[in-house]
């Protein structure tokens, strides 16, 4: 029986992964470095914008503090999250099922405090979520179960009842490996993981819609 779930944000409540797609391939770029592979992109999707920073200094020679890369990047998608990003399917229509069951939720996510706020405020549902979890509090990022475990110390429940929806890999991976029922939602971005995800979480769906399947312990 879920008792809470826990959402993730870009590419599960947002639509927005194709801005993080490009905004470090634009940041290396106004850099210097003018041809960024696309390794470089995929190694820093799964980081925190705090990793990914000291990545770029550390590992790709950029000649800027740690403080300026994170408040650059930031500038870069803002624009986005303030006025353009929009609600990934059925968000709504969920938020409404789990209110009706007394089920709370919350958002866990590597983007900006500032940000998430932003985007989830615009669309009016951000005082909906018992709680919106980033980088800020946990700063390693979702390559560790932290944020997890301590969203559902917020909800009040224990792993073994709480959904984590997800559509990247490595956060199911984490997810899963902290004992959490876990549902990887299918995003466009993310597909090319697609059979990974269908192996690794304990449910695959194609949009939220599918969600309320599992919320009703049907799937």
């Amino acid at each position: 029986m879920i008792k809470g779930v826990i959402f993730d944000l870009d590419g599960t409540v947002i639509d927005s992964m194709s801005v993080w797609n490009d905004v470090d391939r634009n940041f290396l770029r106004e850099n210097g470095i003018t041809s960024p592979s696309e390794a470089v992109s995929d190694k820093v999707r799964t980081m925190s914008v705090d990793q990914a920073a000291k990545f770029f200094i550390d590992e790709l020679g950029i000649a800027h503090t740690k403080e300026y890369i994170i408040n650059r990047i930031e500038e870069l998608v803002r624009i986005e999250y303030e006025e353009n990003i929009q609600l990934k399917p059925y968000v709504r229509e969920l938020l409404g099922i789990l209110d009706e069951k007394g089920i709370p939720y919350g958002v866990a996510t590597a983007t900006y405090k500032s940000l998430a706020s932003a985007v989830l405020k615009r669309c009016g549902i951000y005082d909906r979520f018992r709680f919106v979890l980033t980088d800020a509090e946990y700063p390693n990022g979702k390559k560790f179960p932290d944020i997890f475990l301590g969203g559902a110390e917020r909800l009040g429940t224990e792993p073994c009842d709480t959904l984590v929806i997800e559509d990247s890999l490595h956060c199911v991976e984490t997810a899963v490996n902290a004992g959490f029922v876990t549902a990887a939602v299918y995003d466009e971005i993310s597909s090319g993981d697609r059979d990974k995800l269908k192996e690794t979480a304990d449910y695959y769906i194609s949009s939220l819609r599918e969600a309320e399947k599992i919320i009703n312990g049907g799937m």
